[in-house]
């Protein structure tokens, strides 16, 4: 079967077309005949050996599918032949067919389109553990999502407004101000390019306060890093709950002062490891989503999809920060 494939360690322009062998659904197993596949930022890294998983090559990126079930493997319970379905993968969604675990596969709704299911999981699966299960959002919580107009960013968006938040974007140009707008964010902020000398960094804190108000940010979703991360902290509301959630700008260093001054929490999320270590909390979160699928609440933004062959173009496009909502290769 078609593959592409991560041969060599370096960046998009090293995958290769090739063949894998087919798979075999062995226990727990089902084969899934891929539709689509969502391409995500640890695609870019893995390729690099810059993930904190390194598969062994030749191997397939992508982390996330939606397709149609060819066969199930022994012990398998509720999955049949030609059913809809989505999964996370970790790896070997660039291909034509794939098997994974059951515990990683879900039912998707007769009226999801395979590119919004393989586009669920990653983004909305860790948005609504972030701000539910880490961030304890509550009704009327006052939410600045730092990286707005990406994938991640604009499911946080669609949920804090789908649970009566109010919702702030901090986003990198006017551009993506409007596709964070688009997707129901109340106020923009939109800052400059890294680095940052110590008046840039003062000036980007004062803006993020100016858009909190006088009682600060409730949670701050960061899923930027980078010399992003302080001046959004100083907008903390007293204790608020900052969400580190991903840094594609860098790792942040933090002053750890201001956590005492504003008394606020300094929370991690690991949606992956949550899923593997809390299934069923994992599977109740998956299935609120896709009510508010169905209520209209939320969507997901693809912006470009792309064949098999050009899948390197779209973790490229990712890999540069120039992609808006999710990028889709279709098989």
């Amino acid at each position: 079967m078609k593959a592409l494939l991560s041969t060599a360690v370096g960046g998009p322009d090293t995958l290769v077309l090739g063949e894998l062998p087919e798979p075999v659904a062995g226990k727990g197993q089902v084969v899934v005949a891929i539709k689509a596949c969502a391409i995500n930022f640890p695609d870019t890294l893995m390729i690099e050996d810059k993930y904190q998983i390194k598969p062994p090559r030749p191997f397939a990126p992508g982390g996330e599918i939606a397709g149609i079930v060819e066969a199930v493997g022994e012990g398998v319970s509720g999955f049949a032949v030609g059913d809809r379905v989505m999964a996370g993968c970790g790896t070997g969604g660039l291909t034509e067919k794939i098997a994974v675990s059951s515990h990683n596969l879900y039912k998707m709704p007769d009226s999801m389109p395979f590119e919004d299911g393989a586009s669920i999981l990653m983004t909305y699966g860790t948005s609504i553990h972030a701000l539910k299960d880490r961030g304890h959002m509550k009704p009327g919580a006052n939410v600045l999502v730092l990286g707005g107009a990406g994938g991640i960013g604009i499911s946080a968006i669609e949920l804090v407004k789908a649970w009566g938040g109010r919702a702030v974007a901090g986003v990198s140009s006017e551009a993506k101000a409007e596709i964070a707008r688009n997707a129901g964010a109340d106020e923009v902020v939109v800052y400059a390019r890294q680095p940052f000398d110590k008046d840039q960094s003062k000036a980007l804190a004062e803006q993020f306060k100016a858009a909190a108000g006088p009682n600060g940010f409730d949670i701050i979703y960061d899923t930027v890093g980078g010399d992003y991360s302080e001046p959004a902290v100083r907008s903390i509301a007293w204790e608020g709950r900052f969400l580190v959630v991903g840094f594609p700008a860098g790792i942040a260093k933090l002053p750890l002062n201001l956590t005492l001054l504003k008394s606020c929490d300094v929370c991690g999320v690991f949606w992956g490891a949550f899923a593997a270590r809390e299934p069923e909390r994992n599977r109740a979160n998956i299935a609120e989503l896709f009510e508010l699928y169905a209520a209209g609440k939320i969507k997901p933004v693809i912006s470009g999809s792309y064949p098999l062959e050009k899948g390197g173009d779209a973790i490229a496009m990712l890999g540069n920060r120039e992609a808006v909502g999710k990028l889709v290769v279709t098989i």
